[in-house]
């Protein structure tokens, strides 16, 4: 996904910031891939260098990707939540 791409999710997203609570935000923080999608990434990505993807492939790394960005933006929106919000 394109830097311009990235920057409109954070723009869609940001509104979610607000109804944050630190409990959510923790949460969304520490959320991780697991070990079948993680292991999925790996296989297609290896697969994507080795030019042996077929077409559903690519959609399916494709479709992982765009997951993990969104990802990434929501957490990066919870952690700057929580850099703001007092403690309890």
């Amino acid at each position: 996904m394109g830097n311009s791409s990235a920057t409109a999710l954070e723009r869609l997203l940001r509104p979610l910031s607000q109804t944050l609570t630190i409990e959510l935000a923790r949460a969304l923080v520490s959320v991780q891939a697991d070990v079948e999608t993680q292991t999925r990434y790996d296989e297609l990505a290896s697969k994507r260098t080795e030019g042996q993807l077929t077409s559903d492939e690519q959609a399916e790394l494709e479709s992982i990707v765009r997951a993990n960005t969104l990802l990434g933006v929501l957490k990066a929106e919870a952690q700057a939540f929580l850099s703001h919000a007092k403690p309890a």
